[in-house]
């Protein structure tokens, strides 16, 4: 009798995952959205879309975004959900406000954290000492805030001179730097309009022109953060608390220290972008003045996927497209419509590439209609060039919804003792 060999059942296959983007890579589609912007600048005569003056209103735009974006990357990094960001911004605005007209900008810089950080402290007191849902305490704090800082305001900046329930006094300003040669030699470059070459000198100028120190230190806060939690055992810990907090505490962490840094630090950068806003912005504390961008940090927060880079990328994003109704909105504005329909021709080539003709069609359908709005009008409404960061804020979030993944225990309750 002969003896059969019994086959092994093969392996199933493995799906491919996701490429990760390497820096040839993102350097690529870096180049290529230059040449697009360009390509639009010149066709619609927008000369202003990468101005110099257009790129560092931009970058000041963005600065509170990206630190109210960093703030819920830190809290939801360690499993809290940070819907109060707008609040500790407002916190921040104030007590910077405060601060800063009465004994120096610096001093508003540190007191607006603090102000922000007690915002932070007391988000964390109530979700992970009382466990009480993560949305609701972020939404009683907002409106706890903007309560609060109008009780101060009126016996603080109503008796102080140049001040009234509404405003604080001017605050002296935080120096800003500028290199002369290299500063003018890109702006005249940036003047002749030429193709590419104009847009690249436009975007360095505004990086080098007219720039605060408080900028600086914030743009670092961002690779700062990347180090810190992704490159040390701390932040290996801290991020272990938000995907399996029950799996930390039984390796010895101890996971109610590490939400409670991580709140209190993300209430410190929310405030930090209030007293941003307040000092270097504006100058001076306007009730209401944040805006809705603590809300908007953390869209960019999330379009980022979790991660910093991605974060100040959409913070950039946002920041731009709130500084086209500052210089001539309704001509830039109109001239990023071409450039929508152009995204979307690529998008459609792309959904045709990989055989998902629906989305192509849609796409293709949505290009269609924005080349029309474009060729067919002179001008957007007033309203729309106004609209224009919101409506981005949910069209990049409804577009990068199906590649994000949040942290696993983001939001979820927990108490100590469980991973015992």
């Amino acid at each position: 009798m002969s003896t059969g060999t019994v086959a092994k059942p093969s392996a199933a296959p493995k799906k491919a995952g996701r490429r990760k983007l390497t820096w040839p890579w993102i350097l690529l589609i870096v180049a290529a959205g230059l040449v697009l912007f360009s390509l639009v600048r010149v066709v619609s005569g927008a000369d202003d879309l990468t101005s110099v003056g257009q790129i560092s209103g931009a970058l000041q735009l963005a600065v509170p975004i990206a630190m109210a974006g960093l703030g819920g990357l830190w809290a939801e990094r360690a499993g809290v959900v940070n819907i109060g960001l707008e609040g500790m911004m407002v916190l921040g605005t104030w007590f910077g406000a405060w601060a800063g007209y009465q004994w120096g900008p610096w001093t508003g810089v540190v007191v607006g954290i603090l102000g922000g950080a007690l915002g932070g402290l007391l988000h964390a007191i109530i979700t992970v000492t009382f466990n009480v849902n993560h949305i609701v305490s972020g939404v009683a704090i907002n409106i706890l805030a903007v309560g609060f800082t109008q009780y101060l305001s009126n016996f603080t900046f109503d008796k102080a001179e140049g001040g009234s329930s509404k405003q604080s006094p001017r605050i002296d300003p935080i120096t800003d730097i500028t290199i002369p040669g290299l500063s003018d030699w890109l702006m005249d470059l940036q003047q002749k309009h030429w193709f590419l070459i104009s847009d690249i000198a436009g975007i360095l100028g505004g990086l080098v022109t007219n720039l605060s120190l408080l900028t600086i230190v914030a743009a670092l806060l961002i690779p700062a953060t990347w180090w810190i939690l992704w490159r040390t055992a701390f932040g290996l810990r801290l991020r272990s608390c938000g995907e399996n907090p029950v799996a930390a505490e039984s390796l010895g962490v101890n996971v109610y220290k590490y939400k409670y840094i991580a709140v209190v630090v993300s209430g410190g950068l929310a405030g930090l972008g209030g007293a941003f806003l307040a000092i270097v912005s504006t100058g001076i504390y306007q009730e209401g003045q944040t805006g809705g961008r603590g809300y908007i940090g953390l869209a960019a927060m999330i379009f980022g996927n979790w991660m910093p880079g991605g974060m100040a990328l959409g913070a950039s994003l946002f920041g731009f497209t709130d500084s086209l109704k500052l210089r001539g909105g309704a001509e830039n504005v109109h001239a990023l419509l071409l450039l929508v329909a152009l995204l979307l021709v690529i998008a459609a080539l792309w959904q045709l590439y990989k055989k998902k003709y629906v989305v192509a069609a849609v796409s293709a359908g949505f290009s269609v209609a924005f080349f029309l709005w474009y060729f067919l009008t002179d001008e957007v409404p007033s309203q729309f060039v106004d609209a224009a960061p919101y409506i981005t804020t949910l069209l990049v979030l409804a577009l990068s919804a199906q590649r994000l993944r949040m942290p696993k225990a983001d939001g979820l309750p927990y108490r100590k003792g469980e991973g015992k």
